[in-house]
């Protein structure tokens, strides 16, 4: 992400004291959650976005910040449920918020961030903006629930796992990129262009942590490994590896994904499989398409430190540990 934050490093640092200006509240446990989760080491891949589309498009006003500050506050409202929803006990490394404080208080904290980054949205003042945004969160509480019915769909086909990618995750990356491109008065087919790039980056980013999921060290992803799999979540290493394994194998996958606990041995059985069948390899290789997609979606733009930026972010997707 270096030539990303040569240009934006000073724009970033302002984002993080816009949050903590922004979690201000009556109620300290607001705060505290908020804070604790907002510090909790995540790389800022989504103001990035917004900040560097903005730029690109000219915008030079001090609204950027603010509306990249409101991008990370719904993302970690997303976080904070998707912890709670996975009974996840791990994010980025410490414990997650649900652990610390209960599912309670991580439920309802998450709604704060998502109430109060609209109110933020309306204080930018771009009924565009407010559109994109607001049209985002929908999509993602849609994917959301998407991903639930999936949960444990043994037949789960690439079609419509990359549809669940798309709503869950790759949508607000998406919105963060067009957010930026209207605050810059960006030209229809530029602002499309920045929004398809968004999307492809999302898209690679997913899958990627797809694979960390299958092969990173607890220490550097920061969340239990496996535990997508004990979830009953079946994401694309698996879906090739099942479309390539015999039928006892098949039934060896089916087995664990119905348990409501897995053993380590039954993880690395099923972790076996995956790399038996190339599933790793191939969901690196969807993933590098998506960041040519990428490339591509930034043709609309002359080559520039800020063109180039945002290709090094959409590498560093393909790169990443953590």
């Amino acid at each position: 992400m270096q030539a990303a934050l040569n240009i934006i490093g000073d724009d970033l640092k302002n984002v993080e004291l816009q949050f903590r200006k922004d979690l201000e509240s009556d109620v300290p446990l607001i705060r505290k959650v908020g804070e604790y989760v907002l510090s909790s080491g995540g790389k800022r891949v989504r103001p990035a976005l917004l900040l560097l589309s903005a730029r690109l498009c000219g915008y030079q006003g001090e609204q950027a910040v603010p509306l990249a500050s409101v991008v990370e506050f719904i993302h970690t409202a997303t976080l904070l449920h998707d912890d709670v929803v996975d009974s996840a006990s791990l994010r980025r490394g410490l414990a997650s918020a649900n652990t610390l404080w209960g599912n309670e208080a991580s439920v309802l904290v998450g709604d704060f961030l998502f109430s109060k980054s609209f109110s933020l949205m309306v204080g930018v003042g771009s009924l565009d903006i407010l559109r994109v945004l607001s049209d985002a969160t929908t999509v993602i509480a849609e994917g959301e629930v998407m991903q639930l019915l999936c949960t444990g769909e043994i037949d789960l086909s690439e079609e419509r796992y990359i549809s669940v990618v798309r709503s869950k995750t790759a949508i607000l990356m998406s919105a963060a990129c067009e957010a930026g491109a209207i605050l810059g008065g960006a030209a229809p087919e530029q602002r499309k262009a920045l929004a398809d790039f968004g999307m492809s980056l999302g898209i690679a980013f997913q899958l990627m942590d797809d694979t960390l999921d299958y092969v990173a060290s607890e220490e550097e992803f920061g969340k239990c490994i496996g535990h997508d799999l004990e979830e009953g979540k079946i994401t694309l290493p698996l879906i090739h590896a099942l479309r390539h394994c015999t039928g006892d194998e098949r039934s060896i996958i089916e087995a664990v994904v119905e348990k409501d606990e897995m053993t380590v041995e039954e993880f690395r059985a099923v972790s076996g499989l995956v790399k038996k069948y190339d599933g790793i390899t191939y969901t690196v290789d969807a993933a590098c398409r998506y960041i040519d997609d990428c490339r591509n979606h930034l043709d609309r733009f002359d080559d520039s430190p800020l063109t180039n930026a945002l290709l090094d972010l959409s590498r560093y997707v393909v790169t990443r540990n953590h």
